[in-house]
């Protein structure tokens, strides 16, 4: 059976606090409910300086999901780690953990936009060495022994349910992350489709003498909406899905590796493209055929604005008319 995510930003344009409050809570009544009928994971990500409301604390979103939840796996895919305090980072990892009884998967990314680290005080040029030094702190904090930090012995508690620590896999698309994922043994979470990635991680960890594994994307990725009727979907909602896949796009760089990536200027170009798509139950399941059971099924419900009610009839849809199909084969 493939991998089925719902995927939550709450991005939306000009969001006022209301309607952003609902749309929250509607998110994590969809994480229980997407819990209570099979799927897989629940999948949230970090940005900041914006003006749509994009998720900007993960982990507290994250925490209302395992609240709300039972078994469902919660990844935050990515966590900006540089941007947090490592002992504090230590401490909220290890409780949410605990909370969840190691249902916390946490994808350390390192970012890509200089404004972010300039919203939060900290120095872009210097972001190779922030991010060595939360992810060294986190290892060695999530022991529950004293260490040496910044110059002076500290110990954090508690110590996290998942032995010998959470979940944590470093994300990125350069050598640079597959050299420090390989030197610290911690798997690697490629940003898109990188086999030769892949092959420089595992050569580079061969070299330290390290364990460890790669998560790689599929070839191709694709956020799902699912609709009875894909033409009136297209019409009624495709410019939320527009608003969002153009936000994106403006934030990644000529070099930027992503496994969602669009150039679509209009809804029509953006149905053709095929990163984002609206598709009925039938299709949703022949799509899971060609993934096979090491792909993915990503359902996007409140992607760029999304009204909430729309958001539930896709999540529906999804959970009583694919996932059953899928649990058979």
């Amino acid at each position: 059976m493939p991998v089925t995510v719902l995927r939550f930003n709450l991005a939306a344009p000009s969001p006022a606090p209301a309607a952003l409050s609902a749309r929250y809570r509607a998110a994590v009544e969809m994480a229980a409910y997407a819990d209570d009928r099979g799927l897989t994971t629940v999948q949230t990500e970090e940005h900041h300086a914006t003006d749509n409301g994009w998720m900007p604390a993960p982990l507290a979103f994250a925490g209302a999901v395992l609240g709300a939840t039972r078994r469902i796996t919660v990844t935050v895919s990515a966590l900006i780690t540089p941007l947090h305090d490592p002992l504090r980072l230590a401490e909220e990892i290890a409780v949410l953990d605990l909370l969840g009884g190691g249902r916390l998967v946490t994808v350390a990314g390192i970012g890509y936009r200089p404004e972010e680290y300039a919203a939060h005080g900290r120095d872009w040029h210097w972001r190779g060495k922030l991010q060595d030094e939360v992810l060294e702190t986190l290892l060695a904090a999530w022991k529950g022994e004293p260490f040496r930090y910044r110059g002076r012995t500290v110990r954090v508690t508690p110590r996290p349910y998942t032995q010998p620590h959470p979940l944590l896999l470093v994300g990125g698309s350069s050598r640079a992350a597959a050299r420090r994922a390989a030197r610290l043994g911690l798997p690697l979470f490629p940003s898109a489709h990188l086999p030769a990635l892949e092959a420089y991680y595992h050569a580079r960890r061969a070299e330290y003498g390290t364990e460890g594994w790669v998560m790689q994307p599929s070839a191709r990725t694709c956020l799902l909406h699912v609709s009875e009727d894909p033409d009136r979907a297209w019409a009624e909602f495709g410019g939320h899905l527009l608003y969002e896949a153009r936000t994106y796009a403006a934030w990644q760089t000529a070099g930027t590796e992503s496994a969602v990536r669009s150039t679509a200027e209009d809804t029509g170009a953006l149905r053709r493209e095929g990163v984002y798509r609206i598709v009925t139950p039938a299709e949703c399941v022949r799509l899971a055929g060609e993934a096979g059971a090491a792909g993915s099924l990503i359902l996007h419900p409140l992607c760029g604005g999304m009204p909430v009610d729309e958001g539930w009839r896709s999540v529906q849809l999804f959970a009583e008319q694919v996932v059953p199909y899928l649990k058979e084969t």
